[in-house]
């Protein structure tokens, strides 16, 4: 918790992580002095107020105009006003931005997305792809342990596996032209040259801008479908404690329709999954969904942030700052998201035997049935049993 929260504050645009004393600016009379520079190299926060007031505004500029004849205020007082926003200004085109001529935040921005985002974006998923291989070495495919029935029970209805594989494959394409945008400057670009990626990254962006919605759609899909099987219980905890098993042949602990760890999946599916999409629409919109600030009102009202870091979230941000911070808030939740679902397609595909056809063809082996979720296998056996006259879930 404590360093996701430190990852919010660092995307935060130079976010204060230390709180700095006026240091003495006799000797520089006034200005800036090499402790605020190295101040703000670390990434503290430097109290500005002898750059942010340094505008000409006590001056004659307060009677001829700010931005006044030459020799009244001076070019880095214009400037100064400038960035900090307290210029009277006014521009001939309108929209959110009109008024922002100069914004700095920028360069952290581009720092933060070149370089922790992605080093450790990437070695998240290498770990996890290690994590599974050591797994494989280790357990090897989970099997059906007891004798096969050569029977099938119905686990899956066509508009449930409809709803997962609109789910499944429009995310697999937004990572994978995700990974590929990110990665374009630092990998991709130095290997086929700018000519060359140029129209491959056009398209990747049109089909991530037009397959999210495919996404949202399924994603609500999957959870007006599951929801009432996903709410966690008593028999999850006796699961759990068990480890599902994995870790040990013959050993099945008893499981409803979902098991403890895909309802871990599953509300992790869901969580991540609203978050990136919210995100993902204020960058569709650029500068028209603005979500952070107010959700940065709502975290301060909560106090963690000034607990943990020492200092509140700024709960007023420029257009460009919000667009910055969706930016980078769905690059960490994709990375995450996709480490989660490479752990799923594993269990799901080649990790157990048996898993795929739950999906596949929507029928799974009774004895898979029993091993994995007796409960619910024992369930729908007896709904066939007290229904005689309507069709068995099994063959």
């Amino acid at each position: 918790m404590r360093a996701l929260l430190w990852l919010v504050l660092c995307m935060a645009l130079a976010l204060p992580v230390a709180a700095q004393e006026a240091p003495d600016r006799a000797a520089t009379g006034g200005a800036q002095t090499l402790e605020d520079i190295m101040a703000r190299q670390r990434g503290e926060k430097v109290e500005d107020t002898f750059r942010r007031d340094a505008t000409g505004q006590g001056n004659v500029e307060a009677l001829m105009g700010q931005l006044g004849t030459r020799g009244v205020a001076s070019d880095s007082e214009v400037f100064r006003a400038l960035r900090y926003g307290s210029a009277d200004t006014t521009t001939s085109s309108q929209g959110p931005t009109a008024g922002l001529l100069i914004q700095d935040s920028g360069m952290t921005w581009m720092a933060f997305r070149d370089g922790p985002l992605t080093q450790y974006g990437f070695y998240l998923l290498g770990g996890m792809i290690v994590v599974i291989a050591l797994f494989w070495g280790l357990r090897g495919k989970i099997r059906i342990d007891g004798e096969k029935t050569g029977r099938k029970i119905l686990r899956f209805d066509g508009i449930e596996r409809f709803g997962h594989w609109t789910l499944g494959i429009s995310f697999i394409l937004l990572a994978l032209t995700g990974l590929f945008l990110i990665a374009g400057r630092a990998f991709i670009i130095p290997w086929l040259g700018k000519e060359a990626y140029a129209p491959i990254a056009l398209a990747g962006k049109w089909v991530h801008n037009n397959v999210s919605w495919a996404f949202m759609i399924a994603l609500v899909l999957i959870f007006v479908r599951w929801v009432a099987h996903n709410i966690p219980n008593m028999t999850d905890l006796r699961w759990m404690a068990k480890a599902g098993g994995l870790f040990s042949k013959d050993v099945h602990p008893p499981a409803r329709k979902f098991n403890a760890g895909q309802k871990i999946i599953f509300w992790s599916v869901i969580v991540l999954g609203v978050s990136i999409s919210l995100s993902g629409v204020s960058l569709l919109f650029p500068f028209e969904v603005p979500v952070f600030a107010k959700t940065f009102v709502l975290a301060n009202a909560t106090g963690l942030p000034e607990l943990i870091m020492g200092a509140p979230l700024p709960e007023i941000l420029t257009p460009y700052q919000e667009m910055q911070l969706a930016q980078l808030w769905h690059g960490i939740v994709a990375f995450l998201f996709i480490g989660i679902v490479i752990a799923h397609i594993y269990l799901g595909s080649v990790g157990m035997e048996g898993a795929f056809d739950a999906m596949g063809s929507g029928e799974v082996e009774e004895q898979w049935a029993k091993e994995h979720h007796s409960i619910w296998y024992e369930e729908e056996m007896a709904r066939a049993k007290a229904a005689p006259d309507q069709a068995t879930p099994a063959e």
